[in-house]
């Protein structure tokens, strides 16, 4: 997921006309500057990213994304304007050698885009005089600025005129793929001719019979890794298409250019598709409807297969947002951005709301100028994601927003995910509240971020950062970009980067990295080689500090360290490798120790973002490794499908059972494979409190959480509490269903799930405006959610209240337990307090049962009356003892605030006797227990119920208190009671809200007595922080 963060950045090309900067691209004039508006027309990057053009109505500039730097501009002169009329969109090449730009009267001029390698756009020069002598790093980075940028040339190349109107156009690596209006049809314009002397073919949209007859097409996207485009028409309809080969023998076959299949049907006029994006990494098609609402597709194959996944509703109403103006994809895919008439918003690959500038004060942005926030036309991602270009209309300006992106996007490992590590363009952001108590983890105080900036030297030469790593204790990080690598030890805070750029750039890294203890493994692809690299964060980066270089067959795809010492390489070849960590105190190596062959199962290699296994229990104790793989379970996320592989043996051979058990998976979590996180061992288990061994069905004494499985779908955060369940009921031995995982929502993106403190945690974007700063920015926030009141109510649902027990007493110690307990009963409450249940069907009996067993039982149910409405406590009650049991329960033990919200529920229940027996021997305790606060609560509370004052004087009186202010012959400050005067005939007749006189007055349970003496109580998880 990514989260923008500070101000944005502005850029704009300088619109004077110097003497030499332009020529004329057909006549050869001499170019003046036209009238026509300098406003950003369209916007288009390279496939690699590295390069961008934007248009103007006369001009073309081309931009380099990293660092962002003009190379070079062309202005069409005043007679190329009129003969073909002004520009109206940009394209560009995918290898960006060629830009085209599509005119109003139906042209596309094209040009070349040469890079002059002997010439620098930019250089730095520095004259003589103070020069420092710089030595290693210094004097690298010296030599880049003085080599500077090199030179690129915009070349006029030739006119293409379309006679029929150009509805929409692609550019692809062989050609260009053109709609025309009249008649409706596409053509393709190959960049060269063939050996026949063919540059063009045309197909008839009429002769389409996969397509609505009468459509013509107005918009279409390409994307190569899934050789694949999206066609949107005029009707509403959207298309996936494919171009035929050019080799079919048939020669009426041969003049059919494209197969599709129409996916989105428009039901009404709403949902008529405007824009479209592809998700190649998980196979993704989003369409942007005319209503503002985004439905997303799976393309499950190239046979028509692309059923509905889910929909995004509109960040806000049509109104607020106007009409959807562009759809992109990250990258990576892991992200999606609309851009609308009047902002913009973001999400997660399956739907969970982000960033947005919806919620800003429209007003400060207007005084401020700031466009990006207002209105949108043109967005694109850039440097690996971490970057968003935007575009406004009527404005010449480009707004460049940094964006913070989880590492888990760029390496998935289980340490990413366990640990919370952005990534921005240049800088690493460590969150450290792992480290500190339990109480600092859910602060959202921005001294817990940590950035580090990536070397210099590093980024300047290997820029983008495409992947980073964490080591599961949080102590060590690595990055790789195009070539080599870099790691970081945070308690020292230095860098180490290879001294030799020749050894940096003979690698890249591919297929992961990961830590073992204080040691680097790395999957490179080095001069058509593959290995598996060992470096130690002791040793330098060098090729002579290797530890270790194990040759693979292939390249790796994912990698990942499960269990204590075991690596687990997936490879392009469908092998699944498994090497054990041999660590002696003078050196680490691999040794291979088993591997599973998956031809059959696993189509696409290239397809799997994630692999780890599950290995029982008697084979982590005291199996043979290398017998590891014929007993694993293996779990693989391919696309967004997590998978379960188990093995079985039927008549002596070993056979595999494949089964999808989860959907819509961001990401995946396997406590076992946390490590160092998970410290639960069974010897520190607590004796159950009933002191029976009862059977536990659905959660292991020995494991409680650490054997759990967690994955994000987009909407909830969702686990197995038992993997061996799971994996039971997976089998094909069993004719059983999967068990229900326990789903947490959120209302916030989740990062990690911090087992050991019972909480989900996350980031939300906040925007941030005030009328003193001219510039509005973003910043990301820590958010927290409990998973332990959902976890406790799944057992008590499934009538385990022992599991629910030995979890309960697993975290008893944490300061916040009694408010994890008080949310489960808020949680069955809501939830049954209108289902009108009978007393089988209820959980409530259960509920209460369980939190009796506690000793915060008492003040859990006064806090959950204090937040809930009245109506509610008639089904809260119906299973509780009478309060006045429970009053007298509390003075018993001495909890007078607590007897205080009881005293509060007789009052509203009518059950307060007339002569208030039960306030006046709460008074008389909390007088003896100097809980002054509470005396003077309990006196207002008198006073609600008796407006002449004659009750609490009575109780004054029982407790001898004399009228001068003295308790008991010791004096009074005075301020300690309420002071009751005796009240004048106007008290007397004052009945507010038309009581009776005689007659209590009914009071809110928020402005009445409170039994924490307060009216708010500690809360430390709220809706909006931690």
């Amino acid at each position: 997921m990514y989260w923008p963060t500070g101000a944005a950045r502005i850029y704009s090309a300088n619109s004077t006309r110097r003497k030499d900067d332009y020529h004329d691209d057909v006549q050869g004039e001499r170019a003046s500057q036209p009238d026509d508006s300098d406003a950003i027309l369209g916007l288009r990057t390279s496939r690699s990213g590295h390069l961008i053009a934007t248009i103007t109505a006369t001009r073309m500039t081309i931009w380099q994304a990293s660092p962002i730097v003009v190379l070079a501009t062309s202005l069409r002169s005043v007679s190329s304007i009129r003969d073909y009329g002004p520009n109206v969109a940009v394209l560009l090449r995918p290898d960006a050698s060629i830009a085209v730009i599509q005119t109003s009267n139906g042209f596309l001029v094209t040009y070349s885009l040469i890079v002059d390698p002997s010439n620098r756009v930019y250089q730095q020069i520095h004259e003589g005089g103070n020069q420092q002598k710089a030595t290693g790093a210094n004097r690298l980075i010296l030599e880049q600025e003085r080599a500077g940028l090199r030179e690129l040339n915009i070349k006029f190349r030739m006119v293409i005129r379309i006679d029929a109107g150009i509805a929409a156009a692609l550019t692809l690596d062989h050609e260009i793929i053109v709609a025309t209006r009249k008649p409706a049809a596409v053509q393709c314009i190959k960049w060269t001719p063939d050996s026949a002397g063919r540059q063009t073919s045309t197909e008839l949209i009429s002769r389409m019979a996969w397509m609505q007859k009468g459509s013509m097409i107005r918009a279409m996207v390409y994307d190569r890794a899934m050789s694949l485009a999206v066609w949107i028409t005029t009707d509403g309809w959207a298309y996936a298409v494919q171009r035929r080969p050019e080799t079919l023998k048939d020669p009426d076959e041969n003049q059919r250019l494209f197969r599709g299949y129409g996916f989105h049907t428009p039901m009404n006029s709403s949902l008529e598709a405007t824009h479209a994006a592809i998700n190649a990494r998980f196979s993704m098609l989003a369409i942007g409807c005319i209503g503002g609402e985004i439905h997303i597709y799976t393309a499950r194959d190239y046979a028509g297969s692309i059923p509905l996944s889910h929909k995004i509703p509109s960040p806000a109403s049509s109104s607020t947002t106007g009409k959807l103006t562009c759809l992109a994809y990250s990258p990576d895919g892991y992200g999606l951005v609309a851009a609308y008439e009047h902002g913009w918003a973001l999400w997660s690959v399956y739907g969970k709301p982000g960033a947005t500038s919806f919620n800003a004060d429209t007003n400060i942005l207007k005084t401020n100028d700031e466009y990006w926030l207002m209105s949108v036309s043109n967005v694109s991602w850039v440097n690996a994601g971490s970057e968003l270009f935007l575009t406004s209309a009527n404005d010449s300006r480009i707004w460049v927003v940094e964006m913070a992106k989880s590492v888990v996007t760029t390496c998935f490992s289980s340490a990413n995910i366990s640990r919370t590590l952005l990534l921005t363009s240049s800088h690493l952001i460590i969150y450290r509240g792992f480290d500190l108590p339990s109480t600092a983890t859910i602060s959202a105080d921005a001294s817990l971020w940590q950035h580090v900036p990536i070397p210099v030297i590093y980024l300047t030469n290997q820029r983008p950062i495409r992947s980073a790593v964490t080591s599961h204790d949080g102590r060590y990080v690595a990055v790789a970009g195009k070539r080599g690598l870099a790691h970081y030890s945070v308690g020292s805070g230095r860098w180490k980067t290879f001294d030799d750029p020749e050894a940096e750039n003979a690698f890249v890294v591919r297929g992961g990295m990961c830590w073992y203890q204080h040691v680097l493994i790395a999957a490179v692809e080095s001069d058509d080689s593959y290995e598996l690299r060992l470096y130690s964060r002791e040793l330098g980066l060098n090729p002579e500090s290797l530890l270790h270089v194990q040759q693979l067959p292939s390249a790796a795809v994912v990698m990942s360290m499960t269990g204590e010492d075991s690596l687990l390489v997936y490879t392009y070849d469908n092998v699944l490798y498994h090497y054990i960590v041999n660590a002696s105190d003078t050196t680490v190596t691999l040794f291979q120790v088993g591997q599973l062959a998956l031809n059959g199962i696993v189509r696409a290699p290239a397809r799997v973002r994630a692999v780890t296994w599950i290995l029982p229990d008697f084979q982590l104790r005291d199996g043979d490794p290398s017998q590891d793989v014929a007993h694993a379970s293996v779990l693989f996320l391919v696309d967004a499908k997590l998978v379960l592989l188990q093995s079985s043996t039927s008549e002596g051979t070993q056979k595999y059972d494949m089964r999808v058990i989860a959907n819509n998976v961001e990401y995946f979590d396997l406590m076992r494979d946390q490590g160092t996180l998970v410290n639960s061992p069974s010897q520190s288990l607590p004796e159950s409190p009933s002191g029976e061994q009862s059977p536990i069905t659905g959660l292991h004494a020995d494991r409680a959480l650490r054997d759990s499985l967690w994955y994000f779908d987009g909407e909830s955060v969702r686990c197995w509490t038992d993997v061996e369940d799971l994996l039971k009921s997976a089998s094909s031995k069993n004719d059983r269903d999967l068990p229900s995982p326990v789903s947490i929502a959120t209302d916030f993106y989740p990062t990690s799930v911090i087992l050991n403190r019972g909480i989900v945690l996350g980031l939300d974007s906040e925007l941030h405006q005030r009328r003193d700063v001219h510039f509005a920015m973003f910043r990301h926030t820590i958010r927290t959610q409990l998973f332990l009141p959902h976890i406790l109510r799944k057992c008590l649902s499934d009538l385990d209240p022992a599991a629910a027990s030995v979890l309960a007493l697993r975290y008893q110690d944490l300061p916040y337990f009694s408010h994890a307990l008080e949310l489960l009963l808020h949680m069955v409450l809501d939830d049954e307090v209108d289902a009108n249940l009978n007393a089988e069907e209820s959980l409530m009996p259960s509920v209460v049962s369980f939190l009796s067993s506690f000793p915060e039982y008492l003040d859990i149910v006064v806090q959950c009356t204090r937040k809930t409405e009245v109506r509610s406590w008639r089904t809260l009650f119906a299973y509780l003892p009478s309060p006045q049991q429970l009053f007298e329960e509390s003075l018993e033990k001495n909890l007078l605030k607590t007897a205080g919200g009881y005293l509060l529920v007789l009052h509203t229940f009518q059950e307060l006797e007339t002569s208030s027996e039960q306030c006046i021997r709460l008074l008389q305790k909390a007088k003896e227990a100097g809980d002054w606060d509470l005396c003077k609560e309990l006196g207002r509370f008198l006073m609600a119920l008796d407006a002449s004052g004659d009750t609490l004087r009575e109780a004054l009186g029982r407790m001898s208190i004399s009228q001068e202010g003295e308790i008991d012959g010791v004096p009074s400050d005075g301020n300690v009671l309420l002071a009751t005067p005796r009240p004048t005939k106007s008290h007397k007749h004052h009945r507010p809200n038309g009581d009776s006189p005689g007659s209590p007055r009914r009071i809110s349970s928020e402005t009445a007595l409170s039994p924490n003496g307060t009216a708010d109580s500690e809360d430390y998880f709220s809706s909006r922080s931690g």
